[in-house]
């Protein structure tokens, strides 16, 4: 799978480089729906990458945040999203990158995430570990829920009953929330143990696609928010290290 790995960084550096060089000078913003934003660069960086793979694997399945699906009945699918934070990006907060996921036959089998900002790129494929610039990186080791650091959606407005209900249970048992507005950020931070947990509700498959190789290489583990196995296909989910992730998955799912 090497090609396709170095594909996927190859066109992740691209277009997280044109969107840094790009940072500031938003020129256009058209609205996806209730406050869910996009700007012609999302456009172009999510052109340059399929241009990429379309390129080196033209019968590859791809599906895109912004461009739609293309192949997708493929044995390789390519899960794009070209610029993770845009509403970071439109308001100049530096928190933003690129993820490419690649599904094999249904399985996650690689991923890369790279936050131009930062200069941080994160790859991994199954079996090889996870990597953070050609250093491999593992979750925490913490195991203590009143020790842990997590990370909590920010679309609060979607489904604030449940949605509060869970953040009061986690508060009173976590040691601190954080939110980014980057579920990238998120997930990258989980993935070098920087963080313990993260909990989406809303996130779609191009959001997290790129970082559930790297989490899982790095000895973590996602659910649903019902505790079943993650899908590319799955909306929300848990992401933690092995050692606390029951116990957050039980707090989330009693919910539902």
């Amino acid at each position: 799978m090497t090609e396709i790995l170095d594909t996927a960084i190859s066109a992740a550096k691209e277009a997280g480089d044109f969107l840094l060089d790009n940072f500031g000078k938003v020129h256009n913003v058209e609205s996806k729906g209730d406050r869910n934003l996009v700007t012609e660069l999302d456009k172009k960086a999510e052109a340059m990458i399929r241009n990429k793979i379309e390129d080196k694997f033209p019968n590859h399945g791809i599906l895109g945040e912004e461009d739609g699906k293309k192949n997708i009945e493929s044995d390789y699918l390519w899960i794009i999203d070209p610029l993770d934070g845009t509403h970071n990006y439109i308001r100049k907060i530096n928190i933003f990158g690129v993820s490419i996921g690649i599904v094999h036959k249904n399985k996650f089998a690689g991923g890369v995430v790279y936050m131009p900002n930062d200069n941080e790129l994160y790859w991994a494929e199954t079996g090889s570990g996870a990597y953070k610039n050609g250093e491999k990186i593992f979750v925490s080791s913490c195991k203590k829920l009143k020790e842990s650091s997590i990370v909590f959606d920010s679309s609060i407005r979607y489904s604030p009953k449940v949605m509060l209900s869970i953040l009061e249970d986690l508060s009173k048992q976590v040691f601190n929330i954080r939110m980014f507005g980057s579920s990238v950020r998120s997930l990258t931070y989980l993935a070098e143990g920087v963080l313990d947990c993260s909990v989406e509700f809303h996130d779609r498959p191009w959001d997290f696609s790129g970082s559930v190789a790297i989490i899982e290489e790095a000895g973590g583990k996602l659910t649903d928010l019902r505790q079943n196995s993650l899908t590319y296909q799955t909306i929300g989910y848990v992401a933690s290290n092995k050692s606390i992730h029951s116990r957050i998955s039980e707090i989330v799912s009693r919910h539902f």
